[in-house]
């Protein structure tokens, strides 16, 4: 992966009203300027880099979400790029499948809806650290999905619900973006 093309993708990115997404982005600029491995796993000093998946259920209107084992809290899939992830959006995109099995439309314009700097506790081995968080949005075509040994449970999530599923800030106002966006000429 290169980190000049997730750079620029980053830059390209741009959301000023939005104050703690605007912190991510400078911060994840800065990790990808002056880290040696940003998106090693086991680069936990200042973090590295992962790659969710906001994934609109087929009527658009729900957003999938997973009850994530070790965190115990519910979130968008995603995970940490593997070696054989080529762009930034197939780790985003495998992270979904593997979590939840959804099926996702092909050939469809992947889109950079969000950005969030996040701490992850120490667990065996790892200290605590950062995920410099990308978030892509995808669409579903199919309502089916599974649980992965990852989750504890996968739904998909109307946003009358999201207080209590307690769905992350950065989360709504990415799919607040997603809607909007979806909904403009």
């Amino acid at each position: 992966m290169d980190a000049r093309n997730v750079a620029a993708l980053i830059e390209s990115f741009h959301e000023p009203s939005d104050g703690a997404l605007s912190k991510s982005r400078e911060l994840t600029l800065l990790l990808l300027a002056c880290t040696p491995a940003p998106f090693s796993r086991h680069q936990f000093t200042p973090g590295h880099i992962t790659a969710t998946g906001l994934v609109l259920a087929p009527d658009r209107e729900r957003l999938l979400l997973v009850h994530h084992r070790r965190l115990g809290r519910w979130l968008i899939p995603g995970g940490h790029i593997d070696a054989d992830d080529v762009e930034i959006w197939d780790t985003a995109r495998r992270e979904v499948v593997e979590e939840t099995g959804a099926q996702l439309a092909a050939g469809m314009r992947l889109r950079l809806v969000g950005l969030d700097v996040h701490g992850i506790p120490a667990k065996r081995g790892e200290p605590y650290h950062l995920h410099h968080d990308l978030i892509f949005q995808f669409q579903a075509i199919a309502e089916e999905l599974q649980v992965s040994e990852e989750s504890r449970a996968v739904l998909w999530c109307a946003p009358h619900a999201f207080d209590l599923y307690e769905v992350p800030l950065n989360v709504r106002l990415a799919y607040a973006r997603v809607r909007e966006l979806s909904s403009s000429p």
